[in-house]
């Protein structure tokens, strides 16, 4: 049936975007905020598409009707309105033929901006720009792009889960709007104003277990079963140290000082943190954690069953390179504790949560921000960042404290050599 004013007039938000349809492919999309559009689909070359007329009530249903109309009429000329409309538009803008496309400005905005970026972090965000925003737009002249053009990237993308990602593309293609401004390729930000249709980011929570007797019996449990003996020592130290998995991994025995000495530390290399590419190629961003005695004890075990191997937690199939990133998270997903409850990064959780109520309980509000420094949490101010080992005395002492609250009931370290072999 047709829509009739009232029905427009009347349509509310609700806590999902919903479609109000009229003929011929007309429709009004109402969003959660309350914006009326009017949307058309249409099928051109064996595929579905879709016309953006214009905001209600700015038109009205009788002027969109007429679009639609209009619509119409081109496809039984063969051409494709999309097309037809962007070439209206170009005109209007005074679009030159040979201007930039979406794609160059964002290659360029891209090639001026890596030089600051670790090269993994350059090459995810040109694989993003390739996979979502470049197959809708980058091939049209960037002066072109409206708003309705770059809105169905971000919803679609918000659609199957990947808000933060969303948020992460709206920013990006934002800035390149704004470098094409001052390269005079472009007059508008024409992405500024999606950010009214951007979904809160939900915070990122890992698996966790969060009370101390669950999460040594947990480790208990895990230890006992038959894994190789390099993911129980990893996962061990994981646990003692709540380093975050990555260092773990990549892990090298010269990072590990004074083990026979009064202050046995880890010092990971400013480029294993997660840290800007300016800062991690910095020294002075080295973070240290110190030692309880019976991470030593690990630490020297793992140090002897490596051999001359480079790394600490070698591969057992490629000696050469470190355990494979999913090494730990598998044999988790396989321990019957762990499992559904617990993932390797979730032994900062444990730390974190645990230690934050010891404190509490022995009156200790102090241990607080102790605590976050242990987790290498990026501290506020220039001066802190330069001052990652602060308050080692107390680290060191919180330190021992857990690991004498986890360790209880566990294996000597030598049965954790003891496992499966090739």
């Amino acid at each position: 049936m047709a829509l009739t004013v009232t029905q427009v007039k009347n349509a509310r938000p609700g806590d999902s975007p919903y479609k109000l349809h009229d003929t011929g492919g007309l429709f009004l999309l109402v969003t959660k905020t309350g914006t009326k559009s009017w949307r058309q689909k249409y099928r051109f070359g064996g595929k579905e598409k879709q016309l953006t007329h214009g905001q209600f009530p700015m038109m009205s249903l009788s002027e969109a009707r007429e679009l639609r109309d209009q619509a119409k009429r081109e496809l039984a000329q063969g051409l494709d309105p999309s097309a037809k409309a962007r070439e209206i538009r170009a005109r209007r803008a005074g679009t030159l033929v040979g201007g930039s496309t979406f794609r160059q400005a964002a290659l360029r905005w891209h090639a001026l901006q890596s030089h600051g970026w670790k090269k993994r972090h350059a090459d995810d965000v040109k694989n993003s720009l390739e996979k979502e925003a470049f197959p809708a737009i980058g091939d049209r002249p960037i002066a072109e792009l409206l708003p309705a053009d770059i809105r169905p990237i971000i919803e679609e993308m918000q659609d199957r889960g990947a808000v933060d990602q969303a948020h992460r593309m709206l920013m990006r293609i934002s800035r390149i709007f704004q470098l094409a401004i001052v390269d005079e390729e472009a007059d508008v930000d024409p992405a500024a104003p999606l950010t009214a249709i951007l979904n809160p980011v939900p915070k990122r929570k890992y698996k966790a277990i969060l009370k101390l007797e669950e999460a040594r019996a947990a480790l208990q449990t895990f230890e006992a079963e038959r894994h190789w003996p390099e993911t129980k020592l990893a996962s061990r130290l994981l646990a003692l140290t709540a380093a975050r998995p990555g260092p773990v991994r990549f892990a090298q025995k010269e990072e590990f000082v004074d083990l026979d000495g009064d202050q046995p530390r880890w010092i990971i290399p400013a480029a294993k943190m997660k840290l800007e590419r300016a800062e991690s190629e910095q020294e002075n961003f080295a973070f240290e954690i110190p030692l309880a005695r019976q991470t030593v004890e690990l630490v020297k075990a793992a140090i002897a069953n490596a051999g001359p191997r480079a790394w600490l937690f070698p591969s057992v199939q490629f000696p050469r390179k470190p355990i494979s990133e999913n090494a730990l998270s598998v044999a988790y997903r396989r321990s019957p504790l762990f499992q559904g409850r617990h993932v390797p990064h979730g032994w900062r959780s444990s730390f974190s949560t645990i230690m934050n109520e010891r404190a509490a309980d022995l009156d200790r509000p102090g241990d607080r921000a102790i605590i976050d420094l242990m987790l290498g949490h990026k501290p506020e101010g220039v001066e802190a960042h330069y001052n990652r080992a602060a308050y080692m005395p107390r680290r060191r002492k919180l330190a021992q404290e857990w690991a004498d609250m986890l360790t209880p009931g566990l294996v000597p370290v030598e049965q954790l050599l003891e496992g499966p072999r090739n």
